[in-house]
């Protein structure tokens, strides 16, 4: 069997096209970095009219199969890696987000739109559109594309499916009788299939027929197989235990890279690190908040909700500003985290800084301004801002779950002499447990010789794709060499 492959991937959103988390930044750079290590790949992504909009401002954009009512468009990433955009009125013509209205509601046409997308992966695989193009594996990313596997095992397509959990708290749950509206046969109804919870789940038609299942770290594949993390699929997790494999993201190092960031004051990098103090003094000027130099400046940057422990830093914000420190908040998201942070920001302007949007350039100013980054998730199956924080030089302060705790080595002797040292962790769901890590990295913020030496080490750890691509071509590999497909007995 060839070492290469040809694999097509499915995701709901590609950066940069479309991106509203995480999920598009892996959708984006995997398939990049698999073409670079000289597989075949392909994406196949919904044509939402902003996606197409860019798409066309920046890169040829061509038809390359068309319906009455649909169309099939191609162009390419900036790696070079072909990306197909599937084009309907039901993906065009929305306001809001790919899954949401402006106000929030998940659409409410969802399983028709991502059964139809799953239906058109399932063509393709099978070349029933006349592309010239037949893929060994089919890659799937999260809910939305759970019904790929389902319809490749109803159309008997040779290709061999993956299917990746990047969050298992968006399960892609309808009423079971979607399944009838769906035109689907009727033991999908039945519980070893799609029937979760008198529901129908969009994320189990991946988990159970797909030949291999990957999450995005080893620690939470591990941890989706217990009651406290499964989301209630921990015994469907459990029992494809054998298949299921944990490979921790990277991220792309050319788009976060403060040496040519240009939304950063001056460039640096671990050689010549200069340039973040003027970028810190920069953040400062922006946010109107006032640090001497002994004054650590902690950034959160995500959304404001539970699952992200924004409670515990708003528990314990008047801990952490009196260290002294200074704390900047970008995200968006739950009202009442929101407000809580608002208030604090009114209260104290010269020590709290909260803006409630996304603005990727102000992202990457914080994170080239900031010293320190928290991220308190009671649960984070990879994280990504770690990884962009650490190559900015700006340290981690985690919660040790889930990718957070193989991506960032807490701070000690041992681990500072040994050079492997890059952050800050803590165990407890807990915010005084929160800020007495930030009062133990504020004492290393002290000591300058010892900081520098940890900026050092966490801004030269290796957290591109090269690593984890690589693993995904030998779980490729073994699929193909070592398939034993999910058949329920009716079926």
């Amino acid at each position: 069997m060839s070492d290469h492959h040809r694999v097509l991937h499915v995701a709901a959103e590609v950066q940069p096209l479309i991106k509203t988390g995480g999920l598009a930044d892996v959708a984006g750079a995997l398939p990049d970095a698999l073409h670079t290590l000289g597989e075949d790949v392909r994406i196949l992504m919904p044509g939402y009219g902003g996606a197409i909009e860019r798409a066309r401002a920046t890169a040829r954009l061509d038809t390359i199969a068309e319906w009455p009512d649909a169309r099939l468009l191609e162009t390419r990433l900036p790696g070079g890696c072909r990306i197909w955009l599937y084009e309907t009125a039901a993906f065009r013509r929305r306001a809001g987000n790919p899954y949401d209205d402006p106000q929030g509601v998940p659409w409410p046409d969802n399983a028709e739109r991502f059964d139809e997308f799953a239906r058109v992966a399932t063509a393709i695989a099978d070349d029933t559109l006349g592309l010239d193009w037949r893929p060994d594996i089919v890659h799937a990313h999260d809910w939305h594309t759970g019904m790929v596997p389902v319809h490749m095992q109803l159309a008997r397509v040779p290709a061999a499916t993956v299917f990746t959990i990047h969050n298992l708290a968006y399960q892609g749950l309808f009423p079971l009788a979607t399944r009838h509206a769906l035109g689907l046969p009727g033991w999908l109804d039945h519980w070893e299939a799609l029937e979760f919870d008198g529901r129908m789940s969009f994320i189990k038609g991946g988990i159970g027929f797909a030949d291999r299942v990957t999450t995005v770290s080893e620690t939470y594949a591990r941890e989706i197989t217990t009651p406290a993390f499964g989301a209630g699929l921990e015994g469907l997790l459990a029992w494809r235990g054998a298949d299921l494999v944990g490979i921790a993201n990277g991220i792309d190092t050319h788009r976060w890279n403060p040496a040519r960031d240009p939304a950063l004051p001056a460039p640096y990098d671990a050689d010549q690190p200069e340039g973040k103090r003027e970028a810190r003094s920069a953040l400062l000027r922006e946010t109107g908040l006032q640090a001497e130099e002994t004054m650590p400046v902690i950034a959160y940057i995500g959304r404001l909700a539970e699952q992200k422990g924004v409670d515990l830093l708003v528990d314990a914000l008047a801990r952490i500003i009196a260290q002294p420190a200074v704390v900047i908040v970008l995200g968006s998201g739950d009202p009442v985290l929101r407000n809580a942070l608002r208030r604090a920001s009114k209260a104290r302007p010269d020590r709290v800084y909260a803006r409630f949007d996304f603005d990727e350039a102000f992202a990457h100013r914080i994170y080239g301004g900031a010293d320190m980054l928290l991220m308190p998730s009671r649960f984070e199956p990879c994280g990504l801002s770690q990884l962009n924080a650490m190559r900015y030089g700006t340290i981690p302060i985690v919660r040790r779950t889930g990718g957070l705790a193989e991506t960032v080595v807490d701070t000690d002797r041992t681990t500072l002499a040994d050079g492997t040292a890059t952050g800050f962790q803590f165990d407890a769901d807990d915010a005084d447990l929160l800020g007495e890590t930030v009062q133990r990295a504020c004492d290393c913020f002290a000591q300058p010789d010892t900081w520098r030496t940890l900026v050092d080490h966490a801004m030269r750890r290796n957290s591109g794709w090269a690593r984890s691509a690589g693993a995904y071509r030998t779980l490729y590999r073994d699929t193909l060499n070592a398939r034993h497909r999910y058949l329920p007995p009716y079926l």
